[in-house]
């Protein structure tokens, strides 16, 4: 990968990422004592301006180069060759600008529905969302680590603390299977630091020689974290629990964000780390991505809760993302960042409106719904449109990233792309069962002849997801154009041989 980067003189990356940490850390110290409408108003500030400041990140990106760009680069613990080393290429600055416009969405979701502890719920986000963005940008090994598991802390206090009944447990779990897998990322990082001679920078690791055996121990080391917080089948289990028990604002995050983050750390460690490895293994990571993508459809199928059902359907989403890494093609490798980003939205707008309607009944199984149509057409409106884009209509985001893999994958083999195309079939089956079985029909039960439509708060965060969601399945240019550049130098990279 190219490394002659030119340091900026702008920290816009740092801004970023402290901004809304700052943001957040002023929401708990003054939150304390004053009433919840300043932690309110504060957090939504926070979030605004976390958000236009990585507005800078899109106008001033250059699409034409794979170099990483808005570098910066200090020294941080010298002795062990450790810097604090940020930069974003076309692959990670969508997810940064991602982070921040969903940060916004979940305070507001937040904004009546959170009476407990408002500054703490909205502290938590506001960090957190700092941190993840420090994962998108981090150019060094341990700083990558060190966001990497501090993410953990706030999304752990948020499901433990605003999360339902079985909160504490969905909570421990969430934290034990992330934490174990990302131990052994870090014993490979420190092999990495001593065979590079001491340093922690990424980029010097692209370039590292490494024996095969060498490569795939750090590749199942890598794989043991990124698997997990993808989800990957087996280990997802953790996922559906955790989503169930989270506040709305919590799977919101869980889903448009957090799941991305294993996701990039294949792009931007697995890929082109150990590419021989990735190359050696790719057989294994397509079945289980196939298997995420099928099994976990049909597993879909058969929920009786709306949570759990929009949380296997983004194991099964999310296994699309790591097919289009492993099959090694343009259209596989975009196909799979458009899906992240889609994602992002899409999944995101369905727990959302999940939130809608617990908010006003408390119940998340279907059965205690039936033609809301009838008595909240506004939110029928969006509830189906994002269900049809989680279904991968043609004109949604959901459309785009699917067919690119699709695509891709049959370019890869033929059998694989037909498998990968059984998930939209799939995928309407679910998301159209639970819509029928929601929305539509005659009303059946008493609480729902009596549900209010959406408030003004509501339908402009609904309104904002669903543009999001049209504008990326009408429009995906801008997305595809920013990273076209450096996915190339990507696929060069792993193509070349470190053996």
């Amino acid at each position: 990968m190219a490394s002659d980067m030119a340091q900026t003189s702008f920290p816009w990356l740092s801004l970023a990422i402290f901004t809304p940490i700052v943001f957040g850390l002023l929401v708990l110290a003054v939150g304390r004592d004053s009433k919840p409408t300043v932690a309110r108003a504060l957090s939504l500030i926070g979030a605004i301006a976390g958000f236009l400041v990585t507005i800078p990140l899109y106008t001033g990106f250059d699409a034409s180069t794979a170099d990483m760009q808005f570098v910066e680069k200090s020294a941080w613990i010298v002795q062990y060759g450790v810097s604090y080393y940020l930069g974003i290429d076309g692959i990670s600055m969508w997810f940064v600008l991602l982070t921040a416009f969903i940060t916004i969405i979940v305070v507001l979701a937040g904004w009546e529905v959170i009476t407990s502890r408002v500054a703490q719920y909205m502290g938590s986000f506001l960090i957190l969302s700092g941190l993840m963005i420090g994962v998108f940008a981090a150019l060094d090994g341990l700083l990558f680590y060190v966001f990497f598991e501090a993410t953990l802390i706030p999304m752990y206090i948020i499901i433990g603390v605003w999360g339902g009944p079985n909160r504490v447990y969905a909570a421990f779990k969430f934290f034990l299977y992330t934490l174990l897998g990302s131990l052994l990322t870090l014993i490979a990082f420190l092999y990495l630091w001593h065979s590079a001679g001491g340093t922690f920078d990424i980029l010097a690791w692209h370039q590292l020689p490494l024996g095969y055996t060498e490569q795939v121990l750090i590749f199942l080391a890598f794989l043991m974290a990124f698997a997990v917080k993808v989800p990957m089948w087996p280990v997802h289990t953790w996922l559906p629990d955790a989503h169930v028990e989270a506040p709305t604002g919590g799977s919101v995050v869980l889903a448009a964000i957090m799941l991305k983050l294993g996701a990039y750390g294949f792009l931007r460690l697995s890929l082109p780390i150990v590419p021989d490895a990735a190359h050696g293994l790719s057989g294994l990571m397509i079945g289980l991505s196939l298997v995420a993508v099928i099994y976990i459809g049909l597993v879909a199928l058969v929920q009786d809760d709306m949570k759990k059902l929009v949380a296997y359907s983004s194991v099964a989403h999310m296994g699309f993302v790591t097919l289009g890494f492993f099959i090694f093609n343009t259209a596989g490798v975009e196909g799979a960042i458009v899906q992240m980003v889609s994602h992002g939205f899409v999944s995101g707008a369905m727990f959302l409106c999940i939130g809608v309607l617990y908010d006003r009944v408390h119940s998340r199984r279907i059965a205690d719904y039936g033609g809301v149509v009838n008595t909240m057409p506004k939110f029928a409106t969006f509830f189906v449109l994002f269900s049809m884009a989680n279904s991968g209509l043609p004109a949604t985001s959901g459309f785009v990233g699917e067919f690119f893999v699709i695509m891709g994958a049959v370019q890869y083999d033929f059998w694989i792309g037909l498998l990968a195309a059984t998930a939209l079939i799939l995928g309407a089956a679910y998301s159209l069962w639970m819509v029928k079985r929601v929305v539509f029909g005659e009303i059946t039960h008493q609480h729902v002849r009596e549900l209010a439509d959406l408030s003004g708060r509501e339908f402009l965060i609904l309104g904002a997801m669903a543009i999001a969601v049209i504008y990326m399945g009408v429009h995906p240019a801008p997305f595809t154009d920013v990273m076209h550049v450096s996915v190339d130098a990507l696929l060069k990279h792993v193509a070349i041989s470190k053996l």
